[in-house]
């Protein structure tokens, strides 16, 4: 699989706090900062760390995935995954945590969040207002579920 780096997404109380914490433990800022959000980029170890403030969050751990270099690449992981009967679902354009991506979501066994993303970013989405809705889309959208949603990267 080409992929970039694997993701951990973190719920956490304080934003600032968490923040100021990973960007000491890992010594580079955040690659993006927006309200109730922060990304690191992390080269060693291949990381993307995403904090999502959420002082009511039932898990500190948000969700798993994987990013990926191209739509090629997801494309390709959704027809392996298809391919071994694993169930997933395809969003395409979906906008999430102030980008637009094409993603597939792949349900997981004993995942408290029950699924793995594997992205692409295609863009940034500046004009997104608010911080993600993890509730809806980034802990397992349901397969009908709207995937214009703001969500996880």
């Amino acid at each position: 699989m080409n992929t970039k780096r694997v993701q951990l997404a973190l719920n956490v109380t304080d934003l600032a706090a968490a923040t100021s914490f990973y960007e000491k433990l890992f010594g580079v800022a955040p690659a993006k900062q927006r309200p109730g959000y922060a990304n690191f980029a992390i080269a060693d170890p291949p990381l993307k760390l995403v904090l999502f403030e959420d002082p009511h969050a039932d898990s500190a751990l948000n969700h798993l995935g994987v990013e990926l270099p191209s739509t090629d690449d997801v494309s390709t992981a959704a027809a392996r995954f298809a391919g071994v009967g694993l169930s997933h679902r395809i969003s395409e354009q979906e906008r999430c945590c102030h980008a637009v991506q094409h993603k597939v979501w792949v349900d997981a066994p004993d995942v408290p969040v029950g699924a793995w993303e594997f992205y692409t970013v295609l863009s940034d989405d500046p004009t997104q207002a608010t911080a993600c809705d993890t509730t809806t889309c980034c802990q397992t959208p349901a397969p009908d579920a709207e995937a214009s949603g703001p969500c996880c990267n």
